[in-house]
């Protein structure tokens, strides 16, 4: 019978796959990840990775879902405030370069796919219906001319953008004036975005 320990490292192991599995994905994309590498990080075979999570482009989706996930436990959609959430967005993908590369390689190497894993539809199908009661109820600060999957679209553009701009791909500064800049940038863009025409 197995002991209580055991059970405890059989219950890690898949995190820890994912954990090994983030990292390469976010440095090399999934053209260039190894599972022999993943596994040597993880501690564990190449067969528990691929029983645990099938082929190599299975456990990239399930990293990626994994970290949208994070994503939506940290920073709770706010309709009513679409200028205040992104900014709350933009501070978490700077503190998690590693989400914003990881969300470039999957939309580089599986194409319309990301829209497809169910963490990221259903999140967005929620966001966007959440934001069109908001335009209904709040006509006068949020534009409800522009359908809702658009206005979602382009405030997340801001975001993804303004990360880019002052960090890259590679490494984005924690706490610099460039990032103040960034957030202000964010705030003030979205504002725009989802304000009524004059």
């Amino acid at each position: 019978m197995p002991t209580p320990a055991a059970d405890v490292g059989r219950a890690a192991t898949p995190t820890r796959i994912l954990e090994a599995a983030a990292d390469e994905f976010a440095r090399y994309g999934l053209a260039g990840a190894r599972v022999d590498r993943i596994a040597e990080h993880a501690a564990a075979n190449k067969q528990r990775i691929y029983a645990y999570f099938g082929n190599k482009e299975a456990l990239f989706d399930q990293v990626v879902g994994a970290r949208i996930l994070d994503l939506l436990d940290a920073v709770p959609f706010d309709a009513d405030d679409l200028p205040g959430y992104a900014v709350r967005l933009f501070d978490f993908t700077v503190g998690h370069p590693e989400l914003i590369r990881l969300l470039l390689w999957h939309t580089l190497e599986r194409p319309g796919t990301l829209g497809t894993l169910e963490r990221s539809a259903t999140s967005s199908a929620a966001k966007v219906e959440a934001l069109r009661e908001a335009q209904a109820r709040h006509p006068e600060r949020i534009d409800g001319t522009v359908p809702a999957e658009r206005l979602l679209g382009q405030g997340l553009a801001a975001v993804h953008g303004s990360v880019l701009t002052v960090g890259g791909m590679l490494a984005v500064p924690e706490d610099t004036a460039a990032t103040a800049d960034g957030r202000a940038d964010v705030h003030r863009v979205v504002t725009r975005i989802v304000a009524p025409a004059a």
